[in-house]
């Protein structure tokens, strides 16, 4: 099976929503209404992608919680340690 470019736009907008990336999602959207998306197509795309953020965090929250809960969590303490999840991630969005 392929995916039209509009698919594969809409596709994009869902991840540009999941990624937070607001240079990404106003790309997307304009190529996805290039490609003859529609804006209730664009819409849903969104909805979708905001209810598997939404999920995403819930688990990534009820993780955390248990490994606070569960002593060290298995988190390595020390002078090597990195803090590498706070810094901003690289985006390669055409977008940008």
């Amino acid at each position: 099976m392929k995916l039209d470019t509009r698919i594969k736009e809409l596709i994009a907008v869902g991840a540009s929503v999941t990624a937070n990336c607001q240079p990404c999602l106003q790309y997307h959207v304009s190529k996805a209404r290039e490609s003859g998306a529609d804006d209730e197509e664009i819409a849903i795309a969104i909805a979708v992608a905001k209810a598997v953020r939404k999920g995403a965090a819930a688990k990534m929250d009820d993780f955390g919680r248990d490994r606070r809960d569960s002593g060290n969590g298995g988190v390595r303490r020390g002078p090597g340690l990195r803090l590498h999840c706070l810094r901003k991630p690289l985006h390669l969005c055409p977008g940008r």
